[in-house]
């Protein structure tokens, strides 16, 4: 039979507070520095609620414990841990690292409250264990935002196109394009067959891959990962960020169309790695029966700082309403693939384009 469960002696409870004492305090400095990052250093209003909710559901939680035992239990003269450093907790080299070091020891600290809570109020160990499941997903919408904007930092122009009458012409279309400054190509076309596609993809792979060009297929992850192409793009009917990452793999750009600011937010936390949004005018090429618009633009922009695109009917002569929206990353398809010059097409749409820090 199974030993049974000895109660805690005085010694052993005492040093339960004092590890429950010093992680409180570790949990709350951590999260507090990763939400002045995410608040001043990324200038991400979702992400720094995010962060603030967290932090302020600890205080929640560490209400239910006394502060008085906190504090009697306290004593920072003698804790040993007080004079062990290592060379690691000094260096920091950039920014965005101060608040990886900060979340992983809040992480940490979490853990400890979880597992000493146990055995002085085991029914608040429930609350630091769905705080540190909080705290990775955090953590993720923080690194992938970072990364994003640092792989995507001169992505500006994105073009759509289909697979063209043939592929002599899909190939001088897509050389026009890149010439003229596209940044990401994205093969949509919803009539040809599956060979014809993964065809047009492959054509697509091979023009670009010699470029800073990002070659992109619209919903098919299959094509995309045997045209060994820079990722795909879903809807919000199609394959979810987790489903396309399993075929594609790490590495690939998943990005997702989103319509409403609650669907930016998700797919900032789901590890997207840039938004379409839109769509912000009437397209021929997609019907839609409302258009969030503007306003959705100027939402994203007011609060989310991983890449975004405005979509949907964007031409030359209405980007600069999109601009002065806040987003100054379009895609766009028949304003400039469709033309007779797309080269100079492109290349006007990218000098109205005015390059700012978001």
């Amino acid at each position: 039979m199974p030993d049974e469960q000895q109660p805690v002696n005085a010694q052993s409870t005492i040093a339960a507070w004092r590890a429950i004492d010093a992680a409180a305090n570790r949990a709350a400095e951590g999260l507090r520095v990763v939400e002045d990052f995410v608040r001043f250093g990324l200038d991400d209003r979702h992400l720094t609620t995010i962060v603030k909710n967290i932090r302020h559901d600890l205080a929640a939680a560490l209400q239910q414990f006394s502060s008085e035992t906190l504090h009697s239990a306290r004593d920072t003269q003698a804790d040993v841990g007080v004079t062990v450093t290592t060379s690691g907790e000094q260096a920091r080299t950039h920014l965005a690292q101060t608040a990886t070091s900060n979340l992983k020891r809040a992480q940490q600290s979490l853990r400890t409250l979880e597992e000493f809570s146990k055995l002085v109020q085991p029914k608040v160990s429930a609350h630091f264990e769905q705080l540190r499941y909080r705290s990775y997903t955090l953590e993720k919408g923080i690194t992938m935002t970072q990364e994003n904007r640092e792989r995507l930092a001169s992505a500006r122009l994105y073009a759509l196109i289909d697979g063209c009458q043939n592929a002599e012409n899909f190939s001088q279309i897509v050389a026009d394009l890149i010439a003229g400054g596209v940044d990401i190509v994205q093969l949509r076309d919803k009539t040809l067959d599956d060979r014809t596609l993964l065809a047009r993809a492959r054509q697509l792979r091979e023009i670009t891959a010699a470029t800073s060009t990002f070659a992109i297929v619209n919903d098919r992850c299959d094509i995309a990962a045997l045209a060994d192409a820079d990722g795909v793009h879903v809807g919000q009917e199609e394959l979810s960020v987790k489903e396309a990452r399993a075929i594609l793999g790490v590495g690939k750009l998943i990005g997702v169309s989103t319509h409403s600011i609650d669907q930016a937010r998700l797919a900032v936390l789901d590890g997207a790695d840039y938004i379409g949004v839109g769509p912000t005018f009437p397209s021929q090429t997609k019907s839609f029966d409302q258009f969030p618009g503007l306003d959705l633009v100027r939402q994203v922009a007011g609060e989310i700082r991983l890449p975004a695109f405005a979509i949907g009917g964007i031409t030359l002569e209405n980007v600069g309403q999109v601009v002065e929206a806040g987003i100054s990353r379009v895609a766009v398809s028949g304003a400039i693939a469709g033309v007779n010059d797309p080269r100079e097409a492109a290349k006007e749409m990218k000098r109205r384009l005015i390059v700012k820090n978001d």
